[in-house]
């Protein structure tokens, strides 16, 4: 793996940007053509030679997934019940097959051409930049000279569309223009960043670049998938490739539940997930009666869209059946899955503006409390916990997402606000991970979107504790899929006190310290609504789901537990509140939908940041409060 130091020069001490003109110049590509490609893939970045979560590499993201495979083992985190449900059989979210390496689609495999046509080593290409964009330029060189362009290699950018929609490896036209019509877009508009190597890659606007999208059709793509039955954005590529809704033997069915929301359930939630498998396994097992199903799969290198599930319909995807009931599930491709290493820039923004436009759909804020990870999903019961996800992991960029959502992550009050905003600088922050090929080895120092936290303001104190996930007696570690001692960008805390370059929250019951200086702060201050134990109560309890009071259940439902969580949010403690909601159990336990159930009670629940998942409490425990009122360090 090339250093960090190399990786940013690549060879002879070359900088990227001087890279970027050499390959335009070698191969006769536009400048901002290389530019906009590579941005579009990577945002310029190099990740150390780091693999993406399908094998791609570099700034032009070289795929080569039988390398990034034998490195980064897939092994995923699955194993619980992904409906979440104790009234049903359980289904096993298992780790899907990766893709067999002998057989890898061409869409896996472009390092190995970019190799033939430079005639660079294929390890140079994976960790040299300069090399690694000479490669993505004789890519874009060979897909322009193959429209028999008869006048040669044209130094217009508008002449290179149909060269760039082939890039996008898409086997489609409306993906393969959506990549490109993205590409052309960063060209028009311009953009400036420093990378993760600390340098500033620059390219200039030229909004009078109008491509040629008539080469289209000599790409000699299939035709747009079928679309009529999707609910998407219209600027991403979507095809509707259903779920089955089926009976099984023995009374059971799979693989989700025919609703009619939000007529019969609000939309609460949106929950970000990885397939851990690669798009064609993905798209096998949504398709698969005894499987999982979930609403939308994005895929990986040029951010196509399929649609499973009509958004009106239960997918069970999220391992607690109260917030699969409440929500849509959007997964992402990722053969490499645990824990994860980069995505790709079209991937991002295709899923930003489907969650955009469901969000304004549904009227869901954006925000942390209602744009979940997987991994910010509360085990339903207590038994569930240890099982949860821990997926999209801390590589996903969340700060970026909801800037390409329109709805960034700023600071909304001063010091007084009482609240903080989880929001370190992605690139920089740079936290110790362990386990990311085996067990207790040091993963590899690179930007992360999550800080950890300490039961003191110091770094070498213990992290504080999750007794849910770890018992009574065992402690967080610095496990990359340990989320027992994590805050997540994004997310909203209480503050518990102040020393120095620290700062304290409320975190699962206790008060848990990070390192926030203010010369390169990991948090923004901010305002809002909280919840703390009414007066006299010395603590309540929390739970993982908000169902009714048993007097709420019809005779013909059985009444299903209110089960507490093992943790206790004590007296003078503050908690962040997303969402006030009634009790509601969404009761489906046959195939026939006309007999499925919402028992809605007169019990209400506050939904809270309560660690780094989310949580539940009795509306009738809690004083509502707000922030800057109140004496939060206490």
């Amino acid at each position: 793996m090339v250093p960090a130091a190399s990786a940013a020069a690549g060879q002879d001490g070359l900088t990227l940007q001087q890279a970027f003109a050499d390959a335009a110049e070698r191969y006769q590509v536009p400048e901002s053509v290389l530019l906009g490609v590579s941005y579009l893939e990577s945002r310029w970045d190099t990740h150390q030679g780091l693999p993406s979560v399908t094998g791609g590499y570099g700034p032009m993201h070289l795929t080569d997934a039988a390398t990034a495979l034998a490195d980064f083992p897939q092994t995923g985190d699955g194993g619980d019940d992904a409906r979440g449900d104790s009234a049903r059989p359980l289904v096993t979210a298992v780790t899907a097959a990766a893709p067999d390496t002998s057989d890898l689609p061409a869409s896996l495999t472009t390092l190995d051409r970019a190799a033939g046509l430079t005639g660079l080593s294929a390890q140079s290409l994976r960790e040299d930049p300069a090399a690694n964009v000479a490669g993505g330029a004789a890519l874009l060189a060979a897909a322009q000279k193959s429209l028999d362009q008869p006048l040669g290699p044209s130094s217009d950018p508008a002449d290179w569309y149909g060269a760039v929609a082939a890039y996008s490896g898409a086997d489609d036209t409306a993906t393969a223009a959506a990549f490109a019509d993205d590409v052309f877009g960063v060209v028009r508009g311009g953009e400036a960043r420093t990378t993760d190597t600390g340098q500033r890659i620059a390219l200039a606007a030229a909004p009078d670049v109008a491509p040629d999208t008539g080469q289209l059709p000599g790409l000699a793509l299939k035709a747009a998938a079928d679309d009529s039955e999707t609910e998407c954005p219209s600027d991403v590529a979507c095809e509707w490739l259903p779920a089955p809704y089926q009976e099984l033997s023995g009374g059971d069915y799979g693989n989700h539940d025919v609703a009619d929301r939000p007529n019969d359930e609000k939309i609460d939630y949106i929950v970000i997930h990885d397939t851990e498998g690669s798009w064609d396994t993905a798209l096998k097992l949504v398709q698969d009666p005894t499987y999982l199903a979930w609403h939308y799969t994005v895929r990986s290198a040029d951010g196509h869209i399929a649609q499973h599930l009509k958004t009106k319909d239960v997918g069970w995807h999220a391992g607690n059946w109260y917030v699969n009931a409440k929500s849509i599930g959007v997964e992402h491709e990722g053969i490499l899955t645990d824990p994860g290493t980069w995505y790709t820039e079209a991937m991002y923004r295709s899923s930003a503006r489907l969650v955009r436009y469901l969000a304004d759909k549904y009227g869901i804020p954006l925000d942390r409390q209602h744009i979940l990870g997987h991994d910010n999903v509360p085990g339903p019961v207590t038994s569930y916990i240890s099982g949860m996800h821990t997926d999209p992991g801390p590589y996903w960029d969340w700060a970026h997402y909801f800037e390409l959502m329109g709805a960034p992550l700023r600071a909304t009050a001063g010091p007084s606000g009482g609240l903080v905003t989880i929001r370190p600088d992605y690139e920089t922050n740079q936290p110790l991970y362990t386990g990311c090929v085996t067990a207790g080895d040091t993963c590899p120092a690179r930007g992360s979107e999550a800080v950890r936290l300490y039961t003191e303001p110091r770094e070498d104190a213990p992290l504080v504790q999750d007794i849910g996930l770890h018992g009574a007696t065992g402690a967080s570690t610095t496990g990359v899929n340990d989320t027992g001692a994590r805050a997540s960008t994004g997310q909203q805390y209480a503050v518990a006190g102040r020393e120095g370059d620290w700062t304290a929250i409320w975190y699962l019951g206790q008060k848990a310290w990070f390192h926030n200086p203010e010369a390169q702060p990991t948090a923004v201050d901010a305002k809002g609504l909280v919840i703390t134990p009414k007066a006299g109560l010395t603590d309540i309890p929390v739970y993982g789901r908000a169902y009714p009071e048993a007097a709420a259940y019809p005779s013909t439902v059985p009444v299903q537990a209110i089960s507490a969580l093992p943790y206790k949010l004590l007296a003078g403690q503050h908690y962040v509140i997303g969402l006030k909601t009634q009790g509601e159990y969404f009761r489906a336990v046959t195939f026939d939908a006309s007999q499925h159930v919402v028992v809605r009670g007169a019990q209400e629940y506050y939904e809270i940041q309560f660690g780094h998942r989310i949580a539940y409490v009795n509306a009738a425990d809690v004083t509502v409060q707000r922030s800057q009122d109140c004496s939060l360090t206490s």
